[in-house]
């Protein structure tokens, strides 16, 4: 009987083990979470802790916590604006990434020093505009955190002029997430990853359903060695490209919705008609 115990005691400690491994092993395999610290995973979105996803896909209440960078306001995480200085220096589009070989033209160019938004503009930014008249009304979440999205180029350029400064150069924004290093994502050369940047949201692979971009300044760990944040990811961002006298409307990053890591590379862009209007595309702004 003693014996019969002990078998039956030693039997359930090794499934008790063998369940503690599995179990540690599956947690490493998931990598690292999506949302930062103070962030927690609700459905496609990062919501500060303590906060619910409704029914619009929205993060509502008073958060008890935010990322790091954001501030805890009783309508949500919401990013207070800041500006990177950057010296200038030289700009090299295609030749130090093997995998922009073909796709796009190397080149180089100079860029004067300048300074840029280190995070998306919000809609709590966009919203002082239009309260100053300065802006024109745009259909808004009423998420305060929320990168603005769904305006023109020249609603844009509007809201740029009232904070002092003007949309960037397709050069200048390539810079602010390349670095003179020419870096292929804005934090380094590899790691395109969930917790980086807000992409793959609507059918993967960072998440399943979302209908617009996430907290500006959400996923500190892909900030640039700048401190500049989502240049890769959350809303494609407007921007200047061609030549100075005959510029074209361009937009860079990626957005919330592409779901490939080539979608994110800095040297990444394409042109749009300049009255486009879309739940991937937003902007910051430059000062010169």
């Amino acid at each position: 009987m003693r014996r019969a115990a002990s078998v039956l005691v030693a039997a359930l400690c090794a499934a008790t083990l063998v369940g503690a491994i599995v179990a540690i092993a599956g947690r490493r395999a998931e990598g690292p979470a999506r949302c930062a610290a103070g962030m927690v995973a609700i459905g496609p979105r990062c919501c500060g802790g303590g906060q619910r996803l409704d029914d619009a896909g929205r993060c509502r209440g008073a958060p008890a916590r935010c990322a790091a960078g954001l501030d805890v306001t009783a309508s949500g995480c919401v990013s207070a604006p800041r500006v990177a200085r950057f010296s200038g220096g030289v700009l090299r589009i295609g030749p130090g990434d093997w995998e922009a070989q073909g796709v796009v033209t190397p080149r180089e160019a100079r860029v004067a020093p300048y300074g840029i938004d280190a995070l998306e503009v919000t809609e709590a930014r966009w919203s002082a505009c239009v309260d100053a008249g300065a802006c024109p009304a745009v259909a808004l979440s009423g998420e305060p955190g929320l990168a603005v999205a769904g305006v023109t180029l020249d609603e844009a350029a509007r809201f740029c002029a009232f904070a002092g400064g003007a949309v960037p150069t397709s050069d200048e924004l390539a810079f602010a997430a390349a670095g003179p290093n020419a870096r292929r994502y804005p934090w380094g050369d590899t790691g395109a990853v969930c917790r980086r940047a807000a992409f793959g949201l609507r059918d993967g692979p960072c998440g399943v359903g979302a209908v617009g971009p996430e907290v500006a300044g959400s996923h500190p760990a892909g900030a640039s060695p700048d401190g500049v944040h989502d240049l890769s990811g959350n809303v494609a961002e407007w921007a200047l490209g061609g030549d100075p006298s005959r510029p074209v409307a361009e937009v860079r990053g990626g957005s919330w919705v592409d779901a490939s890591a080539p979608a994110l590379r800095s040297w990444q862009q394409r042109t749009l008609p300049p009255s486009h209007r879309s739940a991937e595309v937003g902007f910051r702004c430059a000062y010169r």
